[in-house]
């Protein structure tokens, strides 16, 4: 049988692919979703060599707040600016989005005129109280999945996994980079639950992990932290900790705190190890636009912080598990950058 130019070259690119990874979803996943063009190719086929360049941020917009000129402002427009160029791949919205008591009207009102740009490539988690609290505020899921009068764009994340409800557990593949998105909110209003996420996750990062790739994880309450006046490291996730740790996650992303923090590279216990070795990088970038606060403790796992600087994290994320970091700025003096070599 003749098969047409067209149907021939779909053949050939079927049999070239070897298939697909599925992202998953948890703690019961439900039929496995197979991975869109941003996501990485089957294991069995190549790496590809162009790094992904990440955009990370929390605590983004203030109550009712539209100003361009505001440090929300800024961030959302250097970051919708970044994704525009092809300078950034993707944004991790790392919880937080409108505050105060977030409605759909809030984030269609105010948190798309400063943010709304960058909707379109972006993965999110669900914060605490903030974003998702029950019987109070509950709109973020249906704002996400472009439900909110007003707004009908998905968030990249719903295009490609369909409807995320407020606190569910997610991953994605970013070509070698395997990421899973986890809300912080659960451990406050559903321990349970949280306790399932938590197995979800050790079979989730065991399956990434089996097929070769390096593995991140964005919670929005942050384990490795100093402490402020209002908050102190969130121990409740320690048993997420302790699998980040058993999987060897090689970086780590989270907020809440209102200012920015990068450890070394840590185990669950504290100990800073090596840069070629195990142990995450943790990041706390909570400088989305929300008022900062000053530290209170100086833990020794902590290489980096600052609380007088407003910006976003830009993440470069090689296929054979090295990275590079960026602080961006857009107010305030704070700066960080460096590298992690790739595991030896």
């Amino acid at each position: 049988m003749k098969l047409s130019g067209a149907l021939l070259t779909a053949v050939v690119l079927l049999l070239a692919s070897g298939g697909s990874d599925s992202s998953a979803r948890g703690p019961d996943p439900g039929p496995a979703r197979p991975d869109t063009s941003a996501h990485g190719p089957d294991p069995g086929t190549a790496r590809p060599s162009t790094p992904i360049r990440i955009a990370a941020v929390g605590d983004m917009n203030g109550e009712r707040n539209t100003d361009p000129s505001s440090e929300s402002g800024k961030n959302g427009a250097a970051i919708a600016a970044a994704l525009k160029a092809r300078t950034v791949d993707a944004f991790l919205g790392l919880g937080d989005f409108q505050y105060s008591t977030a409605r759909c009207e809030d984030y269609v009102n105010y948190w798309d005129t400063l943010w709304g740009g960058t909707k379109s490539k972006l993965y999110w988690i669900s914060a605490p109280n903030h974003d998702w609290q029950p019987g109070r505020n509950e709109d973020l899921d249906n704002f996400m999945n472009g439900q909110c009068p007003g707004d009908t764009t998905k968030s990249a994340a719903n295009r490609t996994e369909g409807w995320i409800d407020n606190g569910e557990p997610y991953s994605f593949n970013l070509d070698n980079w395997h990421f899973a998105m986890l809300s912080s909110a659960l451990w406050r209003y559903d321990p349970a639950r949280a306790a399932e996420v938590t197995r979800w996750l050790a079979r989730d990062l065991a399956a990434a992990k089996k097929n070769g790739r390096y593995l991140a994880v964005a919670y929005h309450d942050p384990y490795f932290t100093s402490d402020t006046a209002e908050h102190s490291a969130t121990v409740e996730v320690k048993p997420w900790i302790d699998v980040i740790d058993k999987y060897n996650v090689r970086l780590t992303l989270s907020g809440s705190q209102h200012n920015y923090e990068r450890s070394c590279p840590v185990l669950a216990d504290g100990t800073c190890t090596a840069g070629t070795g195990t142990g995450t990088t943790a990041f706390q970038v909570s400088t989305g636009g929300i008022g900062l606060r000053e530290f209170t403790s100086s833990p020794a796992y902590i290489a980096k912080r600052f609380s007088d600087t407003y910006g976003w994290l830009k993440l470069i994320l090689r296929a054979d598990g090295g990275f590079r970091w960026r602080f961006m700025p857009v107010s305030g003096p704070g700066t960080d950058s460096g590298r992690r070599p790739p595991v030896r």
